[in-house]
């Protein structure tokens, strides 16, 4: 019975060596892939690659993504290799390269490294999941829907709910609350992307516990849990489809898909017509020409052809502007006032264009006045810089690429990290990187600067269709704030600002807490 007893132990073992050892050279052969191909990859360890610190939420997504940016630019080479796990990731660090690869040569890199499964995660059928022939009808359907007039025709929804954001911003002054920027602006965003998007009255504003507010955080948890979903999401798309996982919370998925229902089903039977995105999404779903001077009917009165949106992919749309719309805005204008408060003069002098702009409009914070703010431009394209929301465009290889002037040949299917985060902090393209200057983006040193040194929403094709409707978010909240208000840093707030490892949004981990003193007081005390 012994000598049975150790033999069997002694076969358990053999195998357990065994398997381990054929894992081992697995990982080792997987590791090799950049080397035998000629491309330098900062040294991987079994099991995580290059992914360590990432994984296990030592740091952030595009601090992970800049470190081996940083590493392949000191040996001085025009890209490199990194490796999540044993997927092989291409990282180019070139600015020619990456220029060519959003632009010049796009068609062979036309999808983000998303997954799309219609039927068991319906969300997941937006613009920006989108590959191929799909993507590409689609952008071009949705293009029309963010032009200039469409911008104008929405802007009265984010003037009315910037009252109510001064509205809460007085109350918190008079009772002398401290401020958590990042959680008002998300309140203020999710209010104009609610009325936008899907044509309700949201009042997260009011009422920080709107369904909309609720489940636009619930996305963006940042648990153990839900900050693995995410990256797999983005490096190992395929294990959503194998094994039936969702990459979108199942009561996240039901809530907006029975808003977009009821709302499409209310306004086709009472023919209801409004300045906003659903109802240019009806208009596409209905095959009517979009005009960019008039609102139009979302009835076609021709009745030829199906549907050009099913109301998966109608939601999808609504549910991708809104996700994308209040979480980057609300961050972009969250870092710029973190800035505004530690640069003081940067602030007063923002200030100063805010009140001389709108004194020269009567008082009225207009599109056009908006748009003459030439330094609230400079401010806001300087924190794009710093604090890219979005810190790396994903891109998957969609046909053999040979990279100019070298031998590596990149297969179908390969993926391709571009480390936006990692460029914009250079000090090779803005010296002193981590100084916030405006005057970066004045039009002389603009002129200066490479095209693909500055890409917080992409560049070429798949550059964010959302890109004005985001900024002008933003700007409308510092405007509406800074004319109102002076703002400094709580002690609550930690400087420098550290990052939240657990989320892929650049955010600040600890938050931004501010003071506000009404501007008015501050005359009068000084008087």
């Amino acid at each position: 019975m012994a000598i049975f007893t150790n033999s069997f132990a002694y076969d358990i073992v053999t195998v357990s060596l065994i398997l381990l050892a054929s894992v081992i050279v697995t990982f080792k052969v997987c590791f090799g892939y950049w080397k035998r191909k000629g491309v330098y990859t900062p040294q991987p360890g079994i099991p995580f690659g290059n992914a360590k610190d990432l994984v296990l939420q030592q740091v952030c997504f595009g601090d992970a993504i800049k470190n081996a940016y940083d590493a392949i630019k000191k040996k001085g080479f025009k890209f490199g290799g990194y490796y999540f796990f044993m997927r092989p990731i291409f990282i180019p660090v070139d600015l020619d390269l990456i220029k060519r690869m959003m632009t010049t040569d796009f068609a062979h890199f036309t999808d983000h490294v998303l997954h799309v499964d219609e039927e068991y995660d319906p969300l997941s059928t937006h613009l920006f999941a989108m590959k191929g022939s799909r993507w590409k009808n689609l952008r071009l359907k949705l293009t029309p829907t963010f032009t200039s007039g469409k911008m104008k025709m929405m802007f009265q929804t984010l003037v009315d709910c910037s009252n109510e954001l001064a509205v809460v911003i007085d109350q918190m002054v008079e009772n002398k609350t401290v401020i958590e920027i990042k959680e008002i602006i998300g309140r203020f965003t999710t209010d104009i992307i609610g009325s936008c998007a899907f044509g309700l009255e949201c009042n997260s504003l009011k009422d920080p516990n709107s369904k909309f507010r609720q489940n636009g955080k619930k996305f963006f948890d940042t648990s153990l849990k839900d900050s693995i979903v995410r990256l797999l999401s983005l490096t190992v798309p395929e294990f959503f489809k194998i094994f039936r996982v969702r990459s979108h919370p199942i009561e996240v998925t039901n809530f907006f898909m029975n808003v977009v229902e009821q709302t499409v089903k209310y306004r086709e039977q009472h023919n209801i017509i409004r300045t906003d995105f659903m109802h240019l999404l009806l208009q596409i779903k209905n095959n009517v020409k979009i005009t960019d001077t008039d609102v139009g009917s979302f009835k076609n009165s021709t009745k030829n052809g199906d549907a050009s949106l099913t109301l998966s992919e109608l939601a999808a749309q609504c549910f991708v502007f809104f996700i994308a719309g209040f979480e980057t805005s609300s961050t972009t204008t969250t870092f710029c006032m973190y800035e505004l408060c530690v640069n003081s003069k940067i602030q007063d002098k923002l200030r100063e264009e805010i009140v001389a702009v709108l004194k020269k409009h009567n008082g009225n914070l207009s599109y056009d006045a908006i748009m003459e703010m030439t330094y609230m431009d400079k401010c806001v394209n300087e924190t794009l810089r710093k604090y890219p929301p979005v810190p790396i465009h994903t891109r998957e290889c969609t046909k053999t690429y040979k990279i100019p002037n070298s031998d590596v040949v990149l297969k179908k299917g390969t993926y391709v990290f571009i480390p936006a985060y990692g460029v914009q902090k250079d000090p090779e393209h803005y010296p002193d990187p981590d100084k916030f200057d405006p005057e970066r983006f004045s039009e002389e040193n603009k002129a200066k600067r490479h095209p693909a040194a500055w890409t917080p929403f992409g560049d070429g094709p798949r550059v964010c269709i959302g890109m004005r409707f985001g900024l002008m978010q933003t700007k409308v909240a510092l405007a509406r704030m800074l004319q109102r208000y002076q703002f400094s840093l709580h002690s609550k707030t930690t400087v420098p600002i550290r990052m939240d490892p657990g989320s892929f949004v650049l955010a600040a981990d600890t938050g931004v807490w501010l003071v506000a003193d009404k501007l008015d007081n501050i005359k009068n005390n000084n008087c």
